[in-house]
């Protein structure tokens, strides 16, 4: 069977966004990160998200989210919408000049 094109009087169907049912798992930790290195190849962006301590050289990894550039992207927008959210309701998130310069700087090569 071959794929017939859609007639040019007519417009292509919109796909329906489907409903996706979430389960959360009951032995599921939080992690806490206040620290992340993001780096990217052609077909993947990666996220390594650790907690930094102050006067303690050495840091742990404690998550790993990889996404393709598309889903990258995506959770850009949602995360921008939440901020300005949140920002609505409890006032302006200030960060310390040269905040995001400290925290997200490439890691150092010894």
């Amino acid at each position: 069977m071959t794929d017939q094109p859609t007639p040019a009087s007519q417009p292509a169907p919109t796909p329906q966004p489907q409903q996706v049912t979430l389960e959360l798992p009951p032995n599921l930790e939080p992690v806490y990160t206040n620290f992340a290195i993001i780096t990217h190849s052609p077909s993947e962006i990666v996220i390594d998200h650790a907690r930094v301590m102050p006067n303690t050289p050495k840091s742990k990894i404690v998550a790993r989210i990889i996404l393709t550039p598309m889903n990258a992207k995506l959770f850009l927008r949602a995360l921008t919408d939440n901020l300005a959210k949140y920002e609505a309701q409890h006032g302006p998130i200030i960060v310390p000049t040269g905040l995001a310069d400290q925290l997200f700087r490439p890691p150092k090569t010894e």
